[in-house]
């Protein structure tokens, strides 16, 4: 008896894997408010500029974890049974759902503190969670 292996690949978890990703490799996963912070934010530019989701998750300019040279690229590679990526994915799995609290208050740029952007510097901040500071 010969048996075969069948793959069940679930294209549809593709995307939120992806975000998952970026939000575990731009925030540690830290605290679940900084999650829900950045993931937040993806959702305000998802409104805010009709922007698909897709689109956000291959923004390097928005993500410098995006970037091989970025000492964050390294985080992209969490294992998917990691506790704390988990909660990034259940987090993010609200947020393309629409079921997530906006709490940066509609901003759509952030920065860590340990860097300060030219766009940044004749803006004030309008919310900060752990070492992450959004913008309008």
């Amino acid at each position: 008896m010969q048996l075969n292996v069948i793959e069940n690949y679930d294209d549809s978890q593709k995307l939120s894997y992806k975000l998952a990703r970026i939000v575990y490799a731009e925030t540690l996963a830290k605290s679940l408010i900084a999650v829900e912070a950045l993931s937040a934010m993806i959702y305000n530019i998802h409104k805010k500029y009709d922007k698909s989701f897709e689109d956000i998750a291959d923004d390097t300019d928005l993500f410098d974890s995006l970037s091989e040279k970025s000492l964050r690229h390294q985080y992209l590679e969490v294992p998917a049974n990691d506790r704390k990526f988990q909660m990034c994915l259940r987090v993010v799995k609200n947020m393309i759902r629409g079921f997530l609290n906006d709490n940066v208050y509609g901003a759509t740029k952030f920065h860590h503190v340990d860097v300060m952007p030219d766009w940044a510097t004749s803006r004030g901040y309008i919310a900060e969670y752990e070492d992450m500071l959004f913008y309008l």
